[in-house]
């Protein structure tokens, strides 16, 4: 390891970082093989204390999740890509007005 100024290199401490959350993804995936994180494989990285799944160009456009933890954040990112299949309860009940008035004229 480096030592710079008496420190040592956090390069090498970030690398093993990094190949401990790919390998907690690999995990993930191989227990949950059909969820969205096994599928997408979005992008992970750590910001302070929380860890983020990304599959977009930003977190504002994309699909996140976001925890604590390696799995919490997948699990997050889970939950989000399949909430955002789901058309919102306010759709329902609309496309449900619409049937029961088409089928009224009919």
């Amino acid at each position: 390891m480096k030592k710079n100024n008496g420190h040592v290199s956090r390069r090498r401490n970030d690398m093993n970082y990094a190949l401990a959350a790919m390998e907690q993804l690999e995990l993930y995936c191989e227990a949950h093989p059909r969820s969205p994180v096994a599928v997408r494989r979005p992008r992970l990285f750590v910001r302070g204390e929380l860890w983020i799944a990304l599959l977009g160009p930003s977190v504002e456009e994309g699909i996140v999740g976001i925890g604590p933890t390696v799995t919490a954040a997948l699990r997050a990112f889970d939950a989000q890509y399949l909430a955002g299949l789901r058309p919102p309860a306010e759709m329902i009940r609309e496309c449900g007005a619409v049937r029961s008035v088409s089928s009224s004229v009919a």
